[in-house]
């Protein structure tokens, strides 16, 4: 396919901004950067998806890779890996935005052991492919460290590995490492012990993006940039320059769902925000460890990550950032210079030797959650509609695991994939505005709170964990 505008910066700074979109979009080798084309007219297709972030592109590649004859067209508003697919953390892990207790409540304790069984090999299948596809996404699986820096996380991890051997996980899957085993992997002072899994790649979101674009185009997709749809319904896609007429169509839009007709409380955008330092000397990195690029977080409630980058930077994130009224999606929230500067100082406080580190990057995006906070993916065949997401960003692994179940849904292949537990879940949608609003920001301050609130006591904030854990479908 035709490429304009090649390294230009509309396809690596935030629209309306001078700003990169992205770490990992401003370190894209410059071919990389350029935008395809837009749909040119109506069109018809077998397979129309929507969305060319990381759920969509897996699903155009094993779409194709079952049924090398398909006609598969891929409409995206911006570019591929616009999105979270390419602003995230760069976690390639076997989490779940639901807890496995969760899927066992609803569908059993089978279902939920084969659910974690095949986000677990999903962490192999995405570093497998994109191998053999030739993608340099920086894939190094060096596993997570969830990191106890108080009495009451050592209580959390503690539970959560009681938890795990719960469902037959191993000391091989989740283990509890001491703090002498823990400073062989990363030196947090005062950290009190740590849980590790071996489950997790540390990864470059944006060049996987990229890379699957192009191996989705070589397969015989047609990849539609700078093209948004407006609506779907069975058998169409609408936008500006054409209507896509399909057998099938894939909404594969997760936090930017909202902008779809009659989708507006399907899934919500919540905001999590980054920043990244400049690369740091050898002697730095012999202080803070993570010689294998293990990613890592502490167990307080507000959600913080980071990952040592292939070229020697910490790139770090964390929630704090408000829900937006109407589930507003705009370019000015990716940057919220307190968040940004409370994830500077926590990064500070986990790792003292990054104290003179100067950051270089600042950004965010939305991601998409469901109003029971947990992911599915399926399809209805009585109209053709299929869709997948709700990931609460957990969604590098998750997509892979999506992409190739609705591959095999689409093409009726009988597979364990098409029986997981997840595969046609429905939650119900989000309340009206102003309740959403409300709600939503209500539950957003509550983990800060309860983190202030045992730093404060020394003693597990309980009822708030509880609260947290009803309002995030826990």
């Amino acid at each position: 396919m035709a490429r304009s505008g090649r390294g230009s910066p509309a396809a690596r700074a935030a629209p309306g901004s001078g700003e990169p979109l992205s770490y990992w979009h401003d370190s894209l080798p410059d071919g990389d950067r350029a935008p395809r084309d837009a749909l040119p007219g109506d069109r018809s297709v077998d397979v129309a998806i929507v969305g060319a972030g990381f759920t969509g592109l897996w699903t155009a590649l094993y779409l194709l890779r079952r049924e090398p004859g398909l006609r598969v067209a891929v409409l995206e508003a911006e570019i591929a890996g616009f999105g979270a697919s390419g602003r995230n953390g760069g976690w390639c892990s076997a989490l779940l935005p639901m807890s496995l207790r969760t899927v066992e409540a609803a569908h059993g304790r089978t279902a939920a052991l084969a659910m974690q069984r095949a986000m677990v090999e999903t962490v192999d299948e995405v570093g497998r492919i994109a191998e053999e596809e030739g993608v340099d996404c920086q894939y190094a699986k060096g596993g997570y460290l969830r990191v106890a820096t108080s009495p009451a996380q050592v209580g959390r991890l503690r539970s959560e590995v009681d938890e795990a051997r719960a469902f037959d996980l191993t000391p091989a899957d989740l283990r509890w490492l001491d703090r002498g085993e823990l400073r062989q992997r990363l030196a947090v002072p005062g950290a009190l012990g740590a849980v590790y899994t071996p489950h997790c790649a540390a990864l470059h979101p944006a060049r996987l993006a990229r890379g699957l674009a192009a191996a989705v185009e070589r397969a015989g997709a047609t990849v539609f940039e700078r093209t948004r749809v407006s609506a779907i319904s069975p058998g169409r896609a609408e936008t500006a320059t054409g209507t896509v007429r399909a057998d099938v169509v894939v909404r594969a839009t997760e936090g930017y769902t909202r902008s779809l007709r009659g989708q507006r409380r399907s899934l919500v955008p919540l905001y999590s925000l980054m920043i990244a330092t400049e690369p740091l000397p050898d002697d730095v990195w012999d202080q803070i460890g993570l010689r294998e690029r293990e990613t890592f977080n502490d167990a307080r409630h507000l959600i913080i990550y980071g990952q040592r980058t292939a070229d020697g930077r910490l790139a770090f994130g964390g929630r704090g950032a408000p829900y937006h009224f109407g589930s507003a999606v705009r370019p000015g929230f990716d940057r919220v210079a307190s968040v940004h500067d409370d994830l500077a100082a926590t990064l500070r406080w986990l790792l003292p030797a990054v104290a003179d580190a100067r950051i270089t990057h600042r950004w965010g995006g939305p991601l998409g959650v469901a109003r029971d906070w947990q992911c599915s993916a399926g399809l209805d065949r009585s109209t053709g509609l299929a869709w997948a997401g709700g990931y609460v960003g957990d969604g590098v692994a998750t997509t892979n695991l999506a992409g190739r179940t609705l591959a095999d849904l689409i093409t009726g292949t009988s597979s364990e994939l098409v029986t997981l537990p997840w595969v046609d879940h429905r939650s119900r949608p989000w309340e009206p505005e102003p309740l959403r609003w409300l709600g939503i920001n209500i539950g957003l301050r509550l983990p800060a709170g309860a983190d202030r609130a045992e730093a404060r006591s020394g003693r597990p904030a309980r009822l708030r964990s509880w609260a947290i854990e009803r309002l995030s479908g826990g």
